[in-house]
């Protein structure tokens, strides 16, 4: 007969870790509140190294502060690793996930259109070629319906985009648009079947990196991280709609109304 192993110390960690982490993102652990260690000690059934190690690994984000003679600070937001993928995750599992949502895609419409450009200018045909390649298959996989190779396809072509631009940290904030095109589906802010414009505008963007025209492949980018704007505010409008069952409240910015379908 077999017996379940205990939890080791460190599956502990990381469990305690996205529980802290989470409760701070959605602000049931309120700024500038104290963590007593012996407290979550108790409350959480784990040992004194392991609440050390959690509270360690949040501090390193700027969710926690250790402060003599007072204990353990939650941190205000304004002072989080914005770009620490754990970060961004817990924001979109809180009650911020499209303020989140819209941040990342405001940070995309700053760099990858600018990428896009880039690659236009410095990619080689080869390079070029396999993004052609890459949009190819994300067409495929879109018009097939199946959503979890899409996802894998689309977050592949826009990390093959960002290092086409010759730009290493360009290439570095793939994790970022990975965060926004996985939040997107993960949160049922994401279409089963893409739209046929979302798809055809990847091929334009692969289509003008491998051609080496710069301007076009800044605008069909540009036209991407749009339409991902509008398409989340979108499937957000509707899910306010009498009598539809609504995601956790949340506060939409800046997002207007699109035909739903639109990839990443």
């Amino acid at each position: 007969m077999n017996t379940p192993k205990a939890e080791s110390s460190a599956d502990l960690h990381s469990v305690l870790v996205h529980k802290l982490g989470l409760a701070i993102a959605e602000g049931t652990l309120a700024p500038h509140s104290i963590l007593r260690l012996d407290e979550l000690e108790a409350q959480y059934k784990v040992s004194r190294s392991v609440v050390r190690e959690a509270t360690r690994v949040l501090s390193s984000k700027g969710m926690l502060e250790s402060r003599r003679r007072l204990g353990t600070v939650v941190q205000p937001e304004d002072t989080w690793n914005a770009y620490d993928p754990q970060v961004i995750r817990w924001r979109l599992a809180s009650s911020k996930r499209l303020e989140q949502l819209q941040a990342l895609n405001e940070l995309r419409g700053a760099i990858e259109p600018q990428a896009a450009r880039l690659a236009a200018e410095r990619a080689s045909w080869d390079a070029g070629s396999d993004l052609v390649a890459r949009a190819a298959r994300l067409w495929s996989a879109g018009q097939q319906g199946d959503q979890d190779d899409f996802l894998r396809l689309d977050i592949e072509f826009h990390a093959a985009v960002l290092k086409a631009s010759g730009n290493p940290m360009f290439s570095q904030l793939h994790k970022l648009v990975t965060e926004v095109l996985t939040g997107r589906t993960e949160h049922g802010l994401m279409p089963h079947l893409p739209q046929h414009e979302a798809l055809q505008l990847h091929v334009d963007v692969a289509s003008a990196i491998q051609r080496g025209e710069a301007n076009a492949a800044h605008a069909a980018m540009s036209r991407i991280v749009e339409q991902s704007s509008e398409e989340m505010g979108d499937i957000w409008s509707r899910h306010q709609q009498p009598g539809t069952p609504a995601p956790p409240p949340e506060t939409q910015r800046g997002v207007t109304s699109r035909p739903s379908g639109v990839p990443g």
